[in-house]
């Protein structure tokens, strides 16, 4: 899917981030000499020859996937940074900058020009590009027909680990049977099928399970799992520990299996901790922890801009805890981090939202770099997919992110935003023309030339879905 939700700022509060005294479209003087220039090449060009690839074989492997990190998402996301430090962004560095190699990966599904979180991931994961909507199954396999699972299942590299002897984890800020951690562990001829109650009855007695279901029997032996999905866990109607007198939060269950209390039963004589809230995260000693599970949220976690750090722990608190329980074991681990709520503001076109999970993914780098040796641990930063996020109008050096333009249309004579999507739900008009975006006092999505209420239909027809409906935004 090719587009994410990105937020309208339009009112000059919105706008202001930089607490710099520079002016906008101004620079330091060292930067009109040549010199400054060629120094700082140097300087990057001695770091890279002085800079040395281990020969060894990598005994630890962490694989952070930023859903629908794009380009675009990084360039904007960097600059963010930089203006939230009061300097004009540009030159600012992020955390995954800072890897000593970079490449370009092409992404598509057997039958889809652009690919969705599921085909993505089957690809990274398992090796074997596929059909999209379908988990951990080659191509053979047809989007929503159980019968035709058996047979085409593919494994994944976090069984390749647990059979090399290593620990291996998943962490995700969505829910944890979500698209991209899903073919770690599950094969599905659909990535909605979170639990059985979202198997269509026709599609149920051919031997197809859940992706939830999945995750505890498939390989019972996952040490680390994390991020949200407690509702599809537990029998129907079992209320929310968090969210008691939410009905959209209930379990959902058909077959009145607590998957938790399963996934305690299937670890006899071992250590194995279930959280669901970050005080109880934090109590956690990893050092006397065989396994964890920590589901934080009935849906989706909660997005950073909204998130009760009291309750909720973010995406760097659940890597570090995360690496500190699977760094125990000496034949090294693999961890699977995915910041998956950049995926889902930029479908609603809420690019503030995007921008700073992506920010906080960054920091979640950076944080599993301190944790792990370089010489023996392999970190690798990617994406599954991009969006429609365009950065646009010549905007001149330091103006805010989620600003306007300098240039006003050659066609209407209106003002436009600097962050753009082809499509989703900024597109609006005003009297039969495009609509002034400093009129819109909400702050909320940005501009985009082809209306969508949500970029992402199967989303746009699920907003009574908890995984929706405690994100404020």
């Amino acid at each position: 899917m090719l587009s994410h939700s990105r937020l309208l700022l339009v009112c000059a509060a919105c706008v202001a981030l930089r607490s710099s005294a520079t002016p906008v479209g101004s620079f330091a003087d060292e930067e009109r000499l040549p010199k400054f220039w060629y120094d700082l090449s140097k300087e990057r060009l001695q770091r890279s020859l002085d800079h040395q690839d281990s020969t060894e074989t990598a005994k630890n492997l962490v694989l952070f996937i930023g859903d629908g990190m794009g380009l675009n998402t990084i360039t904007a996301t960097r600059i963010l940074k930089g203006q939230l430090g009061g300097k004009s962004g540009e030159e600012y560095s992020l955390a995954m900058d800072s890897f000593p190699h970079t490449s370009l990966s092409k992404t598509y599904c057997t039958d889809s020009q652009i690919a969705d979180s599921t085909c993505a991931a089957t690809a990274f994961l398992c090796g074997v590009k596929t059909n999209k909507f379908t988990v951990g199954l080659s191509a053979n396999a047809t989007y929503d027909r159980c019968n035709t699972t058996a047979g085409n299942e593919v494994s994944s590299i976090l069984r390749w680990a647990k059979e090399a002897g290593k620990s291996v984890g998943l962490v995700t800020t969505t829910i944890v049977q979500h698209a991209t951690p899903a073919p770690a562990y599950a094969h599905c001829v659909n990535r909605y099928w979170y639990s059985d109650s979202s198997i269509p009855e026709a599609q149920r007695g051919h031997g197809c399970t859940d992706i939830a279901h999945q995750l505890v029997h498939n390989i019972p032996d996952i040490e680390v799992i994390m991020g949200g999905g407690r509702k599809y866990m537990t029998p129907q109607s079992t209320p929310d520990p968090e969210y008691p007198a939410d009905p959209n939060s209930q379990g959902r269950r058909l077959d009145g299996v607590n998957l938790i209390d399963k996934w305690k039963e299937l670890k006899p004589g071992k250590r194995a901790v279930y959280v669901w809230h970050k005080t109880a995260l934090d109590k956690v000693d990893p050092e006397q922890t065989d396994y964890l599970m920590g589901l934080f949220e009935p849906g989706d976690m909660q997005y950073e801009l909204s998130r009760n750090s009291s309750t909720d722990p973010s995406i760097t608190d659940m890597v570090d805890k995360a690496i500190r329980v699977l760094r125990r074991n000496p034949q090294g681990f693999f961890l699977l981090v995915e910041g998956g709520k950049i995926d889902v503001g930029h479908h609603y076109g809420k690019a503030r939202l995007a921008l700073y999970e992506t920010m906080l993914m960054d920091e979640a780098v950076a944080r599993a770099r301190e944790l792990t040796n370089d010489r023996e641990t392999l970190t690798v930063v990617s994406a599954d997919h991009s969006h429609t996020l365009t950065l646009g109008g010549y905007t001149d050096r330091g103006n805010p992110i989620f600003g306007f333009a300098p240039q006003q249309s050659d066609v209407d004579g209106m003002i436009y935003t600097s962050l753009l999507y082809a499509n989703g739900p900024g597109y609006r008009l005003a009297n039969g023309s495009r609509a002034d975006p400093r009129n819109d006092s909400t702050c909320e999505h940005r501009a985009s030339c082809t209306p969508f209420i949500s970029e992402y239909k199967y989303r746009r027809d699920n907003l009574t879905d908890t995984t929706q409906q405690h994100s404020p935004m």
